[in-house]
């Protein structure tokens, strides 16, 4: 999935979402709104798209395999507004606007894990939508003996998972409910990886 911006810059949407975020130049992070195809048509706050705005915008997720097949995930901060202390897809982000998706991969692999040196397979992009978003999810994934050092702010911990682990943690308020919709819809991808 690429993203296709436009010739000159999207507009904000909606205009009024940016009162009281500006003062000089743009003072939050901007995402860009996007339809399925990945056309851009527009910007807004990370904060807006996230308050029920239900506007697309894509996302990144990196599932981290070890040679033996395990799934790294990361224990979400408990900083968190939205699922603290669950666990969670090894890598996941927003695109920021004027990014490409293989760039916001690359940063937020490193931003969350100190994760630099991978080759990214394409697996899958899908629509998810919640009560409150919805996203462009692009997923990767990426097979190594890396050495992983989750950011302290954001992520809490991390650890690989065998698959009976994680299908044994489905619905217990374990890991996110999204990784679970994700992993149901891939494992078989990421098991032909290996």
């Amino acid at each position: 999935m690429e993203l296709y911006y436009p010739s000159d810059v999207a507009p904000i949407l909606p205009f009024s979402a940016m009162e009281g975020f500006v003062s000089g130049p743009v003072a939050c992070e901007m995402v860009p709104i996007v339809e399925a195809n990945g056309n851009v048509i527009g910007q807004a706050s990370r904060e807006f798209v996230h308050g029920g705005s239900k506007l697309l915008h894509p996302v990144v997720h990196l599932h981290v395999l070890n040679r033996i097949g395990e799934i790294y995930l990361q224990k979400r901060s408990m900083k968190k507004e939205l699922l603290p202390g669950y666990w969670d897809t090894a890598v996941g982000g927003h695109v920021v606007y004027g990014e490409c998706i293989k760039e916001a991969l690359i940063r937020e692999a490193y931003e969350e894990l100190h994760l630099y040196d991978f080759n990214p397979y394409f697996i899958d992009s899908y629509v998810f939508e919640s009560d409150t978003e919805r996203e462009l999810v692009n997923v990767f994934a990426c097979i190594g003996n890396f050495h992983l050092e989750p950011d302290q702010d954001e992520v809490e911990e991390g650890r690989f998972w065998n698959s009976r682990e994680i299908e044994e943690s489905f619905e217990k308020s374990v890991i996110t409910p999204n990784f679970e919709l994700e992993f149901l819809r891939i494992h078989k991808n990421l098991e032909a990886l290996l």
